[in-house]
Protein backbone atom coordinates (compact mmCIF):
# COMPACT_ATOMS: atom_id res chain seq x y z
CA UNK A 1 0.00 0.00 0.00
CA UNK A 2 1.09 3.02 -1.25
CA UNK A 3 0.26 5.18 1.66
CA UNK A 4 2.18 2.60 4.28
CA UNK A 5 5.30 2.96 2.28
CA UNK A 6 5.60 6.79 2.26
CA UNK A 7 4.87 6.79 6.05
CA UNK A 8 7.56 4.12 6.54
CA UNK A 9 10.01 5.91 4.45
CA UNK A 10 9.42 9.54 6.72
CA UNK A 11 9.59 7.10 9.85
CA UNK A 12 12.87 5.86 8.54
CA UNK A 13 14.10 9.23 7.98
CA UNK A 14 13.07 10.38 12.13
CA UNK A 15 14.35 7.07 13.53
CA UNK A 16 17.87 7.72 11.67
CA UNK A 17 18.07 11.46 13.39
CA UNK A 18 16.63 9.95 16.52
CA UNK A 19 18.87 7.33 17.07
CA UNK A 20 21.81 9.59 16.36
CA UNK A 21 20.35 11.85 19.12
CA UNK A 22 19.34 9.33 21.53
CA UNK A 23 23.16 7.86 21.22
CA UNK A 24 23.92 11.16 21.87
CA UNK A 25 21.79 11.44 24.87
CA UNK A 26 23.51 8.12 26.38
CA UNK A 27 26.63 10.00 25.88
CA UNK A 28 25.28 12.82 28.32
CA UNK A 29 23.78 10.50 30.51
CA UNK A 30 27.43 8.87 31.00
CA UNK A 31 28.92 12.22 31.56
CA UNK A 32 26.29 12.97 34.30
CA UNK A 33 26.33 9.54 35.68
CA UNK A 34 30.14 9.83 36.66
CA UNK A 35 30.13 13.45 37.45
CA UNK A 36 27.51 13.40 39.25
CA UNK A 37 26.00 9.53 40.22
CA UNK A 38 22.95 9.81 42.51
CA UNK A 39 24.12 12.42 44.76
CA UNK A 40 21.69 15.04 46.15
CA UNK A 41 22.68 17.45 43.60
CA UNK A 42 21.67 15.18 40.94
CA UNK A 43 18.29 14.43 42.45
CA UNK A 44 17.82 18.74 42.65
CA UNK A 45 19.07 18.96 39.01
CA UNK A 46 16.26 15.98 37.76
CA UNK A 47 13.52 17.51 39.18
CA UNK A 48 14.28 20.91 38.11
CA UNK A 49 14.84 19.63 34.60
CA UNK A 50 11.64 17.03 34.29
CA UNK A 51 9.22 20.49 34.41
CA UNK A 52 11.03 21.83 31.36
CA UNK A 53 11.96 18.77 29.85
CA UNK A 54 8.12 17.58 30.23
CA UNK A 55 7.03 20.39 28.25
CA UNK A 56 9.73 19.18 25.28
CA UNK A 57 7.98 16.02 25.10
CA UNK A 58 4.62 17.06 24.98
CA UNK A 59 5.26 20.38 22.77
CA UNK A 60 7.84 18.47 20.71
CA UNK A 61 6.87 14.75 20.41
CA UNK A 62 2.83 15.97 19.25
CA UNK A 63 1.05 18.62 20.95
CA UNK A 64 1.95 21.21 18.81
CA UNK A 65 1.98 19.50 15.88
CA UNK A 66 -1.14 17.21 16.71
CA UNK A 67 -3.14 20.61 16.81
CA UNK A 68 -1.10 22.82 14.45
CA UNK A 69 -1.05 19.87 11.11
CA UNK A 70 -4.74 19.15 10.87
CA UNK A 71 -5.53 23.15 10.60
CA UNK A 72 -2.73 24.33 8.08
CA UNK A 73 -3.46 21.06 5.83
CA UNK A 74 -7.14 22.51 5.86
CA UNK A 75 -6.31 25.87 5.58
CA UNK A 76 -3.73 25.27 2.51
CA UNK A 77 -5.93 23.45 0.83
CA UNK A 78 -9.61 25.42 1.50
CA UNK A 79 -7.77 28.67 1.45
CA UNK A 80 -4.86 28.91 -0.44
CA UNK A 81 -1.27 28.90 0.77
CA UNK A 82 -0.68 32.88 1.77
CA UNK A 83 -3.34 32.72 4.07
CA UNK A 84 -1.93 29.16 5.79
CA UNK A 85 0.82 31.30 5.98
CA UNK A 86 -0.63 34.73 7.44
CA UNK A 87 -2.19 32.01 9.99
CA UNK A 88 1.29 31.00 11.19
CA UNK A 89 2.98 33.81 11.38
CA UNK A 90 0.27 35.11 13.38
CA UNK A 91 0.51 31.98 15.09
CA UNK A 92 3.84 32.38 16.21
CA UNK A 93 3.64 35.74 17.48
CA UNK A 94 0.72 34.55 19.85
CA UNK A 95 3.26 31.93 21.46
CA UNK A 96 6.12 33.84 21.46
CA UNK A 97 4.09 36.23 23.90
CA UNK A 98 2.78 32.77 25.99
CA UNK A 99 5.93 31.05 26.20
CA UNK A 100 7.57 34.54 27.54
CA UNK A 101 4.58 34.67 30.57
CA UNK A 102 5.24 31.36 30.79
CA UNK A 103 9.13 31.19 31.56
CA UNK A 104 8.81 34.06 33.31
CA UNK A 105 5.94 32.35 35.54
CA UNK A 106 8.32 29.72 36.40
CA UNK A 107 11.15 32.04 37.49
CA UNK A 108 9.24 33.99 40.00
CA UNK A 109 7.38 31.10 41.43
CA UNK A 110 9.89 28.68 41.54
CA UNK A 111 9.62 27.84 44.90
CA UNK A 112 6.01 26.93 45.03
CA UNK A 113 6.62 24.97 41.69
CA UNK A 114 9.51 22.74 44.00
CA UNK A 115 7.29 21.98 46.83
CA UNK A 116 4.44 20.77 44.82
CA UNK A 117 6.72 18.49 42.51
CA UNK A 118 9.34 17.10 44.86
CA UNK A 119 7.49 18.07 48.81
CA UNK A 120 9.83 15.61 50.40
CA UNK A 121 13.18 18.21 49.09
CA UNK A 122 10.76 19.89 52.42
CA UNK A 123 13.19 18.42 54.50
CA UNK A 124 16.03 19.06 53.52
CA UNK A 125 16.86 23.03 52.60
CA UNK A 126 19.85 22.86 51.03
CA UNK A 127 18.77 20.18 48.44
CA UNK A 128 14.99 22.37 47.89
CA UNK A 129 17.08 25.74 48.31
CA UNK A 130 19.62 24.02 44.91
CA UNK A 131 16.39 22.95 42.74
CA UNK A 132 14.79 26.14 43.09
CA UNK A 133 17.92 27.67 41.66
CA UNK A 134 18.48 24.85 38.80
CA UNK A 135 14.86 25.53 37.92
CA UNK A 136 15.30 29.36 37.77
CA UNK A 137 18.42 29.42 35.70
CA UNK A 138 16.45 26.81 33.18
CA UNK A 139 13.08 28.51 33.07
CA UNK A 140 14.14 30.10 29.76
CA UNK A 141 14.68 26.65 28.12
CA UNK A 142 10.61 26.54 28.53
CA UNK A 143 10.59 29.41 25.87
CA UNK A 144 13.30 28.59 23.62
CA UNK A 145 11.87 24.66 23.12
CA UNK A 146 8.46 25.98 22.79
CA UNK A 147 9.32 28.06 19.55
CA UNK A 148 11.43 25.04 18.18
CA UNK A 149 8.63 22.81 19.13
CA UNK A 150 6.32 24.94 16.78
CA UNK A 151 9.02 25.23 14.39
CA UNK A 152 9.16 21.41 14.21
CA UNK A 153 5.18 21.85 13.34
CA UNK A 154 5.40 23.99 10.81
CA UNK A 155 8.67 21.54 9.33
CA UNK A 156 6.79 18.23 9.68
CA UNK A 157 3.19 19.75 7.97
CA UNK A 158 5.11 20.36 4.88
CA UNK A 159 6.98 16.92 5.00
CA UNK A 160 10.45 17.62 6.25
CA UNK A 161 11.47 15.29 8.85
CA UNK A 162 15.11 14.90 9.04
CA UNK A 163 16.10 18.41 9.92
CA UNK A 164 13.60 19.11 13.16
CA UNK A 165 14.51 15.34 14.76
CA UNK A 166 18.17 16.03 14.58
CA UNK A 167 18.08 19.01 16.65
CA UNK A 168 17.92 17.29 20.00
CA UNK A 169 21.91 16.13 19.10
CA UNK A 170 22.29 20.43 19.64
CA UNK A 171 20.80 19.84 23.12
CA UNK A 172 22.84 16.65 23.89
CA UNK A 173 26.53 18.17 22.63
CA UNK A 174 25.32 21.21 24.50
CA UNK A 175 24.80 19.66 27.69
CA UNK A 176 27.96 17.21 27.52
CA UNK A 177 30.32 20.43 26.80
CA UNK A 178 29.06 21.93 30.18
CA UNK A 179 29.45 19.03 32.30
CA UNK A 180 32.81 18.92 30.66
CA UNK A 181 33.98 22.27 30.23
CA UNK A 182 31.49 25.00 32.16
CA UNK A 183 30.94 22.52 35.65
CA UNK A 184 34.61 22.44 36.92
CA UNK A 185 34.64 26.56 36.96
CA UNK A 186 31.68 26.31 38.59
CA UNK A 187 31.45 27.14 42.53
CA UNK A 188 28.07 24.62 42.38
CA UNK A 189 29.04 22.46 39.21
CA UNK A 190 25.56 21.08 38.59
CA UNK A 191 24.60 24.83 38.00
CA UNK A 192 26.80 24.22 34.68
CA UNK A 193 24.95 21.76 33.32
CA UNK A 194 21.70 24.27 34.07
CA UNK A 195 23.42 26.59 31.36
CA UNK A 196 24.04 23.55 29.67
CA UNK A 197 20.64 23.02 28.93
CA UNK A 198 19.25 26.20 28.28
CA UNK A 199 21.81 27.18 25.85
CA UNK A 200 20.92 23.55 23.69
CA UNK A 201 16.81 24.81 23.67
CA UNK A 202 18.02 28.15 21.99
CA UNK A 203 19.89 26.27 19.37
CA UNK A 204 17.41 23.92 18.56
CA UNK A 205 15.17 26.68 17.84
CA UNK A 206 17.73 28.69 15.53
CA UNK A 207 18.57 25.85 13.82
CA UNK A 208 15.08 25.45 12.07
CA UNK A 209 14.51 29.03 11.76
CA UNK A 210 16.03 29.45 8.51
CA UNK A 211 14.63 26.19 6.58
CA UNK A 212 10.93 27.94 7.97
CA UNK A 213 11.67 31.49 6.64
CA UNK A 214 12.95 29.17 3.64
CA UNK A 215 9.51 27.59 3.45
CA UNK A 216 7.28 30.69 2.81
CA UNK A 217 7.11 32.12 6.45
CA UNK A 218 7.91 35.56 7.01
CA UNK A 219 7.11 37.88 10.50
CA UNK A 220 3.79 39.76 10.46
CA UNK A 221 2.97 42.07 12.64
CA UNK A 222 -0.31 40.59 14.16
CA UNK A 223 -1.39 39.56 17.11
CA UNK A 224 -5.07 38.49 16.50
CA UNK A 225 -5.62 35.77 19.21
CA UNK A 226 -9.70 35.70 17.70
CA UNK A 227 -8.16 34.41 14.33
CA UNK A 228 -10.37 31.49 13.21
CA UNK A 229 -7.30 28.84 12.67
CA UNK A 230 -5.64 29.87 16.20
CA UNK A 231 -8.84 29.33 17.93
CA UNK A 232 -9.48 26.18 16.33
CA UNK A 233 -6.04 25.42 17.12
CA UNK A 234 -6.26 26.20 20.86
CA UNK A 235 -9.60 24.39 20.90
CA UNK A 236 -7.59 21.42 19.92
CA UNK A 237 -4.52 21.87 21.43
CA UNK A 238 -5.89 21.82 24.89
CA UNK A 239 -6.92 18.32 24.92
CA UNK A 240 -4.32 16.87 23.38
CA UNK A 241 -1.58 18.55 25.66
CA UNK A 242 -3.50 16.67 28.20
CA UNK A 243 -3.91 13.27 25.91
CA UNK A 244 -0.21 13.27 24.88
CA UNK A 245 0.58 14.14 28.78
CA UNK A 246 -0.01 11.21 30.50
CA UNK A 247 2.84 9.49 30.23
CA UNK A 248 5.40 12.50 31.25
CA UNK A 249 2.74 13.15 33.84
CA UNK A 250 3.05 9.88 35.37
CA UNK A 251 6.37 10.28 35.36
CA UNK A 252 6.20 13.63 37.24
CA UNK A 253 3.93 12.67 40.33
CA UNK A 254 6.41 9.24 40.26
CA UNK A 255 8.93 12.02 40.79
CA UNK A 256 6.42 13.51 43.56
CA UNK A 257 5.93 10.23 45.34
CA UNK A 258 9.75 9.50 44.90
CA UNK A 259 11.15 12.10 47.02
CA UNK A 260 9.23 10.71 49.90
CA UNK A 261 11.33 8.08 49.10
CA UNK A 262 14.87 6.97 50.36
CA UNK A 263 17.76 9.01 48.38
CA UNK A 264 18.49 7.79 45.05
CA UNK A 265 15.05 6.91 43.99
CA UNK A 266 14.66 10.00 41.87
CA UNK A 267 17.52 9.45 39.82
CA UNK A 268 17.03 5.73 39.87
CA UNK A 269 13.90 6.28 38.14
CA UNK A 270 15.28 9.26 35.50
CA UNK A 271 18.04 6.75 34.51
CA UNK A 272 15.84 3.66 33.79
CA UNK A 273 13.33 5.82 31.85
CA UNK A 274 15.80 6.82 30.07
CA UNK A 275 16.60 3.77 28.82
CA UNK A 276 13.17 2.73 28.38
CA UNK A 277 13.20 6.04 25.86
CA UNK A 278 15.63 4.87 23.30
CA UNK A 279 13.13 2.45 21.67
CA UNK A 280 10.87 4.51 22.22
CA UNK A 281 11.76 7.71 20.78
CA UNK A 282 13.59 5.93 17.79
CA UNK A 283 10.49 4.43 16.82
CA UNK A 284 7.29 4.67 18.71
CA UNK A 285 8.00 8.40 18.33
CA UNK A 286 9.14 8.34 14.80
CA UNK A 287 6.31 6.57 13.13
CA UNK A 288 3.52 9.11 15.17
CA UNK A 289 5.56 11.76 13.93
CA UNK A 290 5.46 10.80 10.45
CA UNK A 291 2.02 9.39 10.87
CA UNK A 292 -0.40 12.03 11.46
CA UNK A 293 0.38 14.28 8.06
CA UNK A 294 -0.80 10.37 6.22
CA UNK A 295 -3.63 10.61 8.48
CA UNK A 296 -4.58 13.69 8.53
CA UNK A 297 -4.49 13.60 4.73
CA UNK A 298 -6.87 10.60 4.77
CA UNK A 299 -8.85 12.07 6.95
CA UNK A 300 -9.49 15.32 5.12
CA UNK A 301 -10.40 13.29 1.85
CA UNK A 302 -12.84 11.21 3.51
CA UNK A 303 -10.73 7.97 3.45
CA UNK A 304 -11.66 6.56 6.21
CA UNK A 305 -10.91 2.90 5.19
CA UNK A 306 -7.71 4.04 3.47
CA UNK A 307 -7.16 5.47 7.74
CA UNK A 308 -8.23 2.67 9.26
CA UNK A 309 -5.67 0.50 7.22
CA UNK A 310 -2.84 2.25 7.85
CA UNK A 311 -3.83 2.35 11.76
CA UNK A 312 -3.98 -1.01 11.70
CA UNK A 313 -0.29 -1.68 10.04
CA UNK A 314 1.57 1.35 11.99
CA UNK A 315 0.15 -0.93 15.43
CA UNK A 316 1.59 -4.13 13.75
CA UNK A 317 4.78 -2.16 12.50
CA UNK A 318 5.40 -0.76 16.18
CA UNK A 319 4.76 -4.58 18.00
CA UNK A 320 7.16 -5.81 15.23
CA UNK A 321 9.82 -3.64 17.07
CA UNK A 322 8.53 -3.15 20.39
CA UNK A 323 7.86 -6.57 21.67
CA UNK A 324 11.26 -8.05 21.47
CA UNK A 325 12.81 -4.58 22.61
CA UNK A 326 10.44 -5.00 25.83
CA UNK A 327 12.56 -8.87 25.90
CA UNK A 328 15.64 -7.52 25.32
CA UNK A 329 16.08 -4.99 27.72
CA UNK A 330 14.34 -7.18 30.90
CA UNK A 331 17.07 -9.86 30.16
CA UNK A 332 19.62 -7.58 29.46
CA UNK A 333 18.87 -4.60 31.82
CA UNK A 334 21.89 -4.80 34.20
CA UNK A 335 24.71 -5.66 31.98
CA UNK A 336 23.43 -2.54 29.56
CA UNK A 337 23.57 0.02 33.15
CA UNK A 338 26.85 -1.37 34.26
CA UNK A 339 28.31 -1.10 31.27
CA UNK A 340 26.90 2.51 30.24
CA UNK A 341 26.70 3.80 33.73
CA UNK A 342 28.72 2.40 36.26
CA UNK A 343 32.33 4.36 37.01
CA UNK A 344 32.81 7.89 38.62
CA UNK A 345 30.01 8.62 41.10
CA UNK A 346 27.72 6.02 39.35
CA UNK A 347 28.37 2.99 41.82
CA UNK A 348 26.76 -0.50 41.99
CA UNK A 349 24.02 0.15 44.05
CA UNK A 350 23.00 2.95 41.86
CA UNK A 351 22.89 0.20 38.97
CA UNK A 352 20.90 -2.38 41.60
CA UNK A 353 18.48 0.45 41.52
CA UNK A 354 18.06 1.59 38.28
CA UNK A 355 17.75 -2.02 37.18
CA UNK A 356 14.49 -2.37 39.14
CA UNK A 357 13.45 0.74 37.53
CA UNK A 358 13.91 -0.32 34.60
CA UNK A 359 12.28 -4.25 34.40
CA UNK A 360 8.99 -2.45 35.98
CA UNK A 361 8.99 0.51 33.11
CA UNK A 362 9.88 -1.96 30.31
CA UNK A 363 6.70 -3.96 31.08
CA UNK A 364 5.13 -0.75 29.20
CA UNK A 365 6.56 -0.03 26.64
CA UNK A 366 4.58 -1.74 24.03
CA UNK A 367 1.71 0.59 26.04
CA UNK A 368 4.12 3.82 25.59
CA UNK A 369 4.50 2.99 21.64
CA UNK A 370 0.66 1.99 21.50
CA UNK A 371 -0.33 5.49 22.88
CA UNK A 372 1.90 7.67 20.09
CA UNK A 373 0.12 5.12 17.32
CA UNK A 374 -3.06 5.23 18.09
CA UNK A 375 -3.30 9.20 19.66
CA UNK A 376 -3.03 10.65 16.18
CA UNK A 377 -5.91 9.11 14.76
CA UNK A 378 -8.06 11.05 16.89
CA UNK A 379 -6.32 14.03 16.43
CA UNK A 380 -6.34 13.30 12.76
CA UNK A 381 -10.35 13.08 12.67
CA UNK A 382 -10.00 16.45 15.39
CA UNK A 383 -11.51 14.59 18.29
CA UNK A 384 -9.17 15.19 21.05
CA UNK A 385 -11.67 15.06 24.07
CA UNK A 386 -11.26 11.48 23.64
CA UNK A 387 -7.78 10.86 24.65
CA UNK A 388 -8.05 13.79 27.15
CA UNK A 389 -10.90 11.82 29.13
CA UNK A 390 -8.85 8.69 28.74
CA UNK A 391 -5.81 10.16 30.30
CA UNK A 392 -7.48 11.96 32.67
CA UNK A 393 -8.82 8.88 33.95
CA UNK A 394 -4.85 7.29 33.77
CA UNK A 395 -3.67 9.44 35.81
CA UNK A 396 -5.96 8.71 38.56
CA UNK A 397 -5.19 5.17 38.07
CA UNK A 398 -1.63 5.53 38.19
CA UNK A 399 -1.83 7.67 41.34
CA UNK A 400 -3.61 5.32 43.49
CA UNK A 401 -1.60 2.74 42.02
CA UNK A 402 1.54 4.48 42.98
CA UNK A 403 -0.11 4.98 46.60
CA UNK A 404 -0.37 1.19 46.74
CA UNK A 405 3.02 -0.57 45.86
CA UNK A 406 5.40 2.49 46.68
CA UNK A 407 5.57 0.30 50.18
CA UNK A 408 6.51 -2.95 49.35
CA UNK A 409 8.20 -2.22 45.84
CA UNK A 410 9.56 1.43 46.29
CA UNK A 411 10.43 2.81 43.26
CA UNK A 412 9.68 -0.07 41.33
CA UNK A 413 6.28 0.24 42.45
CA UNK A 414 6.06 3.54 41.19
CA UNK A 415 7.83 2.29 37.87
CA UNK A 416 5.37 -0.59 37.85
CA UNK A 417 2.12 1.85 38.64
CA UNK A 418 3.18 3.69 35.34
CA UNK A 419 3.39 0.96 33.00
CA UNK A 420 -0.41 -0.83 34.27
CA UNK A 421 -1.37 3.22 33.86
CA UNK A 422 -0.43 3.33 30.39
CA UNK A 423 -1.61 -0.50 29.74
CA UNK A 424 -5.62 0.54 30.41
CA UNK A 425 -4.92 4.35 28.70
CA UNK A 426 -4.13 2.41 25.47
CA UNK A 427 -6.71 -0.04 25.94
CA UNK A 428 -9.07 2.29 26.14
CA UNK A 429 -8.01 4.00 23.27
CA UNK A 430 -8.24 1.31 21.11
CA UNK A 431 -11.76 0.40 22.30
CA UNK A 432 -12.80 3.84 21.76
CA UNK A 433 -11.19 3.96 17.88
CA UNK A 434 -12.69 0.36 17.17
CA UNK A 435 -16.37 2.14 18.13
CA UNK A 436 -15.62 4.62 16.09
CA UNK A 437 -14.33 3.32 12.89
CA UNK A 438 -15.13 -0.07 12.94
CA UNK A 439 -13.07 -3.12 12.89
CA UNK A 440 -9.55 -2.07 12.66
CA UNK A 441 -8.37 -5.91 11.57
CA UNK A 442 -7.85 -7.29 15.27
CA UNK A 443 -7.50 -10.23 14.06
CA UNK A 444 -4.63 -9.75 11.73
CA UNK A 445 -2.86 -7.96 14.23
CA UNK A 446 -3.09 -10.94 16.93
CA UNK A 447 -1.49 -13.41 14.29
CA UNK A 448 1.00 -10.79 13.71
CA UNK A 449 1.14 -10.42 17.59
CA UNK A 450 1.30 -14.48 18.65
CA UNK A 451 4.21 -14.52 15.79
CA UNK A 452 6.32 -11.49 17.15
CA UNK A 453 5.80 -13.31 20.74
CA UNK A 454 7.17 -16.35 19.52
CA UNK A 455 9.97 -15.11 18.23
CA UNK A 456 10.94 -12.80 20.69
CA UNK A 457 10.69 -16.13 23.27
CA UNK A 458 13.33 -17.64 21.47
CA UNK A 459 15.19 -14.84 20.95
CA UNK A 460 15.16 -13.98 25.17
CA UNK A 461 16.13 -17.65 25.37
CA UNK A 462 19.48 -16.82 23.25
CA UNK A 463 19.86 -13.78 24.79
CA UNK A 464 19.64 -14.47 28.18
CA UNK A 465 21.98 -17.83 27.69
CA UNK A 466 24.86 -15.61 26.19
CA UNK A 467 24.39 -13.08 29.26
CA UNK A 468 25.02 -15.85 32.16
CA UNK A 469 27.83 -17.91 30.18
CA UNK A 470 29.49 -14.60 28.85
CA UNK A 471 29.02 -11.66 30.48
CA UNK A 472 30.92 -10.89 33.93
CA UNK A 473 30.80 -7.06 35.64
CA UNK A 474 34.56 -7.76 36.52
CA UNK A 475 35.98 -7.83 32.95
CA UNK A 476 37.55 -4.41 31.60
CA UNK A 477 35.00 -1.99 29.71
CA UNK A 478 36.17 -3.15 26.54
CA UNK A 479 35.58 -6.50 26.81
CA UNK A 480 31.87 -5.92 28.51
CA UNK A 481 30.89 -3.74 25.77
CA UNK A 482 31.60 -6.27 23.35
CA UNK A 483 29.61 -9.42 24.82
CA UNK A 484 27.08 -6.83 25.64
CA UNK A 485 26.88 -5.86 21.70
CA UNK A 486 27.35 -9.91 20.86
CA UNK A 487 24.62 -10.19 23.15
CA UNK A 488 22.29 -7.50 21.49
CA UNK A 489 23.10 -8.81 18.17
CA UNK A 490 22.57 -12.52 18.49
CA UNK A 491 19.44 -11.70 19.92
CA UNK A 492 18.19 -9.49 16.77
CA UNK A 493 19.34 -12.44 14.30
CA UNK A 494 17.72 -14.80 15.99
CA UNK A 495 14.30 -12.69 16.09
CA UNK A 496 15.31 -11.37 12.59
CA UNK A 497 15.50 -15.33 10.73
CA UNK A 498 12.42 -16.62 13.14
CA UNK A 499 10.73 -13.91 11.51
CA UNK A 500 11.68 -14.64 8.16
CA UNK A 501 10.71 -18.18 8.03
CA UNK A 502 7.54 -18.18 9.28
CA UNK A 503 6.54 -15.33 7.04
CA UNK A 504 6.12 -12.54 9.29
CA UNK A 505 4.29 -9.58 6.93
CA UNK A 506 6.07 -6.46 9.00
CA UNK A 507 9.76 -8.24 8.33
CA UNK A 508 9.36 -8.95 4.70
CA UNK A 509 7.43 -5.54 3.98
CA UNK A 510 10.56 -3.89 5.83
CA UNK A 511 12.88 -6.03 3.61
CA UNK A 512 11.28 -5.01 0.74
CA UNK A 513 11.43 -1.31 1.29
CA UNK A 514 15.03 -1.65 1.58
CA UNK A 515 15.50 -3.52 -1.37
CA UNK A 516 13.74 -0.72 -3.40
CA UNK A 517 15.65 2.10 -1.61
CA UNK A 518 18.71 -0.10 -2.72
CA UNK A 519 17.64 0.17 -6.39
CA UNK A 520 16.86 3.18 -6.74
CA UNK A 521 20.01 4.55 -4.96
Amino acid sequence: MESNKHVSKAAGAVSGMTLLSRLFGFLRDMVIAMAFGSSASADAFFVAFRIPNMQRRILGEGAVTAAFIPVFAETLTQKGESAAWKFTSNLFNILFVILSAASLMILIFSPAVITVFAPGFLDEPGKFELTVKLTRWMAPYLFFIGLAAFCMGILNSLKVFALPAATPILQNVSMIVSVLVIAPLMDEPIMGLAIGVVVGGALQFLVQLPAVFKKGMSFERTLNFKQEEVVKVARLMGPVVLGLAVYEVNIMIDTLIASLLPGGSISYLYYGNRLVQLPLGIFAVALGVALLPTLSGQAAKGDLKELVQTIGFSIRLILFVTIPATVGLIILREPIINTLWERGEFLASTTEGTAIALLYYSIGLCAYSGIKIIAPAFYSLQDTKTPAKIGIYSMILNTVLNLILMGPLQHGGLALATSLAALFNVALLIYYLRKRLGLMGGRKILRSTLKMSSAALVMGVVTYLCRENFFHVSDPISIRLFVLTACISAGILVYALISHFTRNEEWHFLLDLRKKKQISA
